[in-house]
């Protein structure tokens, strides 16, 4: 939808106008839907995490903090983002890099996700953006060895690049399940995210899988967006929900739900566009497998095309 900028004498048709216009646009994109892709054809094969859960043996994980930032890829000449989106960075903040693929997060500090998203955006690099930008390098997609084995290789490949603005990761042990919910209590006090762990003798798979688990106050996860669903009574004329799809799972397509709460009047009007992925928190799943108490967080930016 574009903005319209017209009058408050005009108002009331342009109700009539974006209630006529979303019905259309859920009608079309529910149709069109199924042939939407999932992910870029480009997008990089990275190792994803699922979510941490009782039970696991806390002895065979390393722990790090999670950054908030926007995931990429290092593929030895260019960074890409997770969906295959080329990042226009300055030429010096890439200077020097080895032909060695590293995943990793371009993080602009704690509690600044949004000006993050919004450097690594731009076609156009902003130096002066840049310089606030750094990139947290977790792994090593094309190492043979186990995790074990790549955290040394790791550290050092980053040390022979020596640039402040590139940074390994911090890996290390919690002895409890306790201890693990002490150190994310802290780190979500600071304005952290939350935690990762990541298996030992696990070797780097582009899937997901609970080598790699995500560990946070709330569980949230993403979907991608299939359709706009038009409000009704005080959303009359705006966005009332968007119909999102889960990610495939077991070999079966994706579950779809309406996630209908969290949004702000302003995201309302002028919602995520289909086909881009959103985050949403939510407590648990019902019988059939869908989100209980599901709310929008923010759309996965950095999983979209670059805008100028």
């Amino acid at each position: 939808m574009t903005k319209n900028h017209c009058s408050s004498e005009r108002r009331p048709l342009r109700t009539v106008f974006a209630s006529h216009t979303l019905s259309c646009l859920f009608m079309l994109a529910s149709l069109l839907a199924p042939s939407l892709p999932a992910a870029a054809a480009g997008s990089p094969a990275l190792m994803l995490a699922n979510v941490y859960h009782p039970g696991i043996v806390l002895q065979d994980y390393w722990v790090s903090e999670k950054y908030d930032g926007v995931r990429a890829f290092w593929d030895g000449e260019k960074l890409l983002t997770r969906g295959g989106e080329r990042i226009v960075a300055p030429g010096w903040f890439t200077a020097g890099w080895p032909s060695e693929p590293m995943d990793g997060e371009l993080w602009a500090g704690r509690g600044q996700f949004s000006k993050a998203v919004s450097t690594v955006r731009q076609q156009a690099a902003d130096d002066a953006a840049w310089r606030a930008m750094r990139f947290m390098v977790f792994d090593l997609p094309a190492h043979p060895g186990v995790f074990t084995q790549r955290i040394p290789v790791l550290s050092g490949l980053v040390s022979r690049i020596d640039q402040p603005w590139v940074q390994a990761v911090t890996q290390f042990h919690v002895a409890s399940h306790a201890e693990l919910q002490r150190l994310l209590a802290k780190t979500v006090k600071l304005g952290g995210e939350g935690l990762m762990l990541h298996r030992g003798a696990s070797l780097y798979k582009g899937l997901r899988s609970d080598d790699l688990l995500k560990v946070k106050t709330h569980e949230d996860t993403e979907a991608r967006v299939v359709a706009h669903v038009p409000g009704k009574g005080k959303y009359e004329g705006v966005m009332g929900a968007l119909l999102v799809e889960m990610p495939d799972a077991a070999g079966k397509p994706g579950q779809r739900f309406k996630l209908g709460t969290g949004f702000s009047d302003e995201q309302r009007r002028y919602p995520p566009p289909v086909g881009s992925t959103v985050t949403y928190r939510y407590r648990g799943l019902n019988d059939s497998g869908i989100p209980r108490f599901a709310s929008f967080m923010r759309v996965r930016e950095d999983m979209v095309p670059a805008r100028p």
